[in-house]
């Protein structure tokens, strides 16, 4: 997809529809996951996948934000025609994932215990957590290999064929999910397994896709390599998010921590409303991936006026689907929570946070799409510093405050979600201001000639 020129709102419309479903559909066959366990294994098995999702997040999410560096400044290379540039990070990125997969495995399977007794996870669910985290960090490789290749694609407006490889991975994890349980009585362990085997289907699928491909996005092997100037570049952009997506993570831990201590019932209802209201925020995200790619490629472009729309339009596409989501998960989850609930105080609890998130859930939205635009426009060190001191520093006071002063009281824990975001947004407003102007004086001057005769020499060599 030509990001640069058409009819804007609708391309990002089109470009959104398939991460929205890619994003949704991993959530669905999350929940089956969750829904199998619940089902053939017990809130237990539940509770203990669930008590998990929060340091796996922590864990892998300063990683995971180079896979957006790659996808920054791959679209800022096709905004630019600069095919040298693209390819070298598709090639470098293919090897940094793995290499990054493999240093992950090594610390998660020594202290995935340690780090679960942190979290003060349940006593009668810790070993059950721990072989799960286990067994999940060993196939980090592999995961982290496919987020760069999905990432990678996007990046050049391709989000059909990561859902495809999605679909076809996800089928699997549930079909395999089924097997480990009910035919080898692998509760935890079955469903970490499938998880690894299905991403490396659908790593698989992507890495062909990118052999095949003859744009921006073809993986050639002779670039597998270390570039010094692309990965510096990738680590200004990546490790801010990185930082950013991991500190975040910290401070969900630190709330997964107080979820803990009211009990196994709450646990396993979080795990459960989790899922639910998380398919409001991947929708969501859906939208804030795009505002991330059409910022980048026009600011390559270097289009001022395309980039303002962008940002605007995605804001109104984020609020529409953050709205009309969250009253669907208010609708069905009562029934829904009966159904992956052995217990009906669990499905009430459930049902408690599902009331508060999925109402205020557009704003997160809001506050995606804004930090995102920033983080496309170069500017990912300032969007990682208001997004941690208007989330993660304001939920770390809140809870050593106001969760304290209303003794401790689950709905007092929860409300730390809607009101983390809305003081995010109030100080990203703050921050655009002379963030578009100053872009407004830059792309408003002829580019460098110094960059121009780059540019030509790079497609002179590509094409040579």
């Amino acid at each position: 997809m030509n990001m640069c020129e058409g009819a804007l709102l609708k391309k990002i419309i089109i470009y959104a529809l398939p991460l929205m479903a890619t994003n949704v559909l991993q959530l669905l066959f999350n929940a089956a996951d969750v829904a199998i366990l619940g089902f053939f294994a017990g809130d237990d098995a539940v509770a203990a996948v669930g008590s998990t999702g929060a340091l796996i997040n922590l864990i892998v999410g300063l990683f995971i934000g180079l896979s957006v560096g790659a996808n920054v400044l791959i679209a800022k290379s096709a905004g630019e025609n600069n095919l040298k540039r693209a390819r070298r990070i598709v090639g470098m990125s293919m090897l940094i994932s793995v290499l990054i997969g493999l240093l992950l495995s090594f610390f998660g399977v020594i202290f995935a215990k340690t780090f679960l007794t942190w979290m003060d996870c349940d006593k009668d669910v810790i070993d059950m957590a721990t072989t799960y985290v286990q067994i999940y960090f060993i196939g980090m490789p592999i995961l982290l290999l496919y987020n760069f290749c999905a990432s990678i694609l996007r990046a050049v407006g391709d989000t059909v064929r990561p859902l495809i490889y999605l679909l076809i991975g996800g089928v699997i994890n549930v079909g395999l999910n089924i097997f480990f349980i009910t035919v080898l009585k692998k509760d935890v362990e079955g469903v970490a397994i499938a998880t690894i085997v299905s991403q490396g289907v659908s790593a698989v699928l992507a890495i062909i896709s990118l052999l095949k491909n003859d744009g921006f996005a073809k993986l050639e092997p002779r670039r597998i390599k270390i570039y010094p100037k692309e990965l510096l570049m990738m680590a200004k952009v990546g490790l801010p998010a990185g930082i950013q997506g991991c500190l975040f993570a910290l401070s969900n831990v630190l709330i997964q921590s107080s979820i803990n201590e009211f009990g196994k019932p709450v646990m396993a209802a979080n795990a459960i409303a989790a899922q639910l209201d998380g398919i409001i925020y991947n929708s969501m995200n859906g939208v804030s991936l795009s505002a991330l790619a059409f910022v980048s490629q026009n600011y390559g472009a270097r289009n001022f006026e395309r980039i303002k729309k962008s940002i605007l339009y995605a804001l109104a596409v984020v609020t529409v689907v953050g709205v009309a989501v969250g009253g669907i998960i208010i609708l069905i989850a009562p029934f829904v929570c009966e159904i992956m609930a052995e217990e009906a105080i669990v499905a009430e609890l459930a049902y408690t946070r599902i009331l508060i998130i999925s109402t205020t859930y557009f704003t997160c939205g809001i506050m995606d799409v804004l930090s995102n635009s920033l983080r496309g426009l170069g500017k990912s060190t300032l969007a990682m510093v208001l997004t941690l001191a208007g989330t993660c520093l304001f939920r770390i006071l809140y809870i050593y405050t106001i969760f304290q002063w209303y003794n401790k009281g689950l709905t007092t824990l929860y409300m730390i979600y809607p009101v983390s975001w809305i003081v995010c947004i109030a100080m990203f407003i703050i921050a655009y201001i002379p963030v578009i102007k100053k872009l407004a004086k830059e792309l408003s001057q002829p580019k460098a000639d110094t960059e121009l005769v780059e540019f030509q020499s790079n497609v002179g060599e590509e094409v040579a």
